[in-house]
């Protein structure tokens, strides 16, 4: 006599969930290959969805997706233990209607990750190894410190310009270096009443101790660069000219291997050193650099440029060959390109750049 038996049973099928991460809740949407099962809130644990599908499609094949944003990848590597097939995806690449774009909500933004995710649409984006991440924290956490003295800076001058106080003739001509004089004479001002010299004292005291901070940050990266993880790729990327030890523990903690990268037209894709394009039967047009890409590396290989422009003879003969044609900030991103090409050498053959005399 047969029985029927009410145990769920999902061996063998596969079930998508798309998930909108934010800090108070996620909004999850799944689906299988044939029917859309529902959009819920949850709390924002990754175990809680992995229960969830453990109770309701017990041994199925499970894969998320979620989009790249302020939580990193530390839920992507916990669905990972937990049996998930997991990807982090780049927003910009997740297919969106027109309608999805005006009515944007989190449930419209789960189901088009489940949809894309069920249909293939989706490839996810390199993750790096938790020592990668860490140690890029330590490099990104200088660059804000830079940040921040300079805001603090432009305040200072902005009291300044505010209570009509002029710089001293000696500190005119190099604005922006402050030197330790300089940092006499603004404790040497006085103002007319305690409030206002307490005010500049405030604002000059932040400045040093954060100069004094990103003193210590220097220190730590140098360290950092110093183990056996990253010393010879630093000591191949510094024979690079324009190629400083911050600008080599930049590149290669936010690259990670560059192995990874099939040629170079991938890496300059990653950087962002590619013209936008737009076709159209008989009409192609390029644009200007477009906005996707690493812009924090792109920046610091573009200030490197004008170093390298300087001290390779064959960079500086491209560069003036570019300005006969083109503005000089636009020379600049040509060369930027070609000094990509001689990291992304330098890295993968091993070999320390060479200048050559043209």
């Amino acid at each position: 006599m047969n029985t029927q038996s009410n145990k769920l049973d999902f061996t063998g099928q596969n079930i998508y969930a798309g998930f909108d991460v934010h800090i108070k809740q996620w909004t999850v949407s799944i689906m299988t290959d044939y029917l859309t099962h529902k959009t819920f809130s949850q709390p924002p644990k990754p175990e809680i969805l992995f229960q969830y599908l453990q109770k309701n499609f017990p041994g199925g094949n499970y894969y998320s997706a979620y989009e790249a944003g302020f939580c990193g990848y530390w839920i992507h590597n916990q669905l990972l233990e937990m049996g998930i097939n997991s990807i982090v995806v780049n927003p910009a690449d997740v297919p969106t209607t027109g309608k999805e774009r005006d009515q944007k909500n989190d449930p419209v933004d789960s189901r088009k990750l489940a949809r894309s995710l069920k249909n293939g649409e989706l490839k996810g984006i390199h993750v790096p190894t938790l020592k990668i991440l860490e140690d890029r924290t330590l490099v990104r956490t200088r660059a804000t410190l830079v940040k921040d003295i300079t805001r603090y800076k432009n305040r200072i001058k902005s009291f300044l310009h505010f209570h009509g106080i002029e710089l001293p003739e000696q500190f005119l001509k190099n604005k922006s270096y402050w030197s330790k004089r300089f940092i006499e004479w603004l404790d040497s001002i006085e103002m007319s009443e305690k409030s206002g010299k307490d005010s500049l004292v405030i604002i000059v005291t932040i400045v040093k101790n954060l100069r004094f901070i990103l003193l210590e940050t220097n220190r730590k990266i140098k360290t950092l660069s110093c183990t056996e993880a990253y010393k010879k790729n630093v000591e191949l990327l510094r024979s690079v000219p324009g190629i400083g030890l911050i600008t080599s523990m930049m590149l290669l903690t936010e690259l990670g291997s560059i192995e990874r990268f099939g040629n170079t037209d991938q890496l300059c894709r990653f950087v962002g050193f590619v013209p936008s394009m737009h076709q159209s039967g008989d009409n192609d047009k390029s644009g200007d650099l477009t906005k996707r890409g690493h812009s924090v590396l792109r920046g610091a290989l573009i200030e490197s440029s004008w170093i390298a422009a300087r001290m390779d003879p064959a960079l500086m003969k491209s560069y003036c060959e570019y300005c006969q044609r083109m503005e000089p900030n636009e020379a600049i991103t040509r060369i930027a390109k070609k000094l990509l090409k001689r990291i992304s050498y330098v890295l993968k053959n091993q070999k320390p750049y060479e200048l050559k005399i043209v």
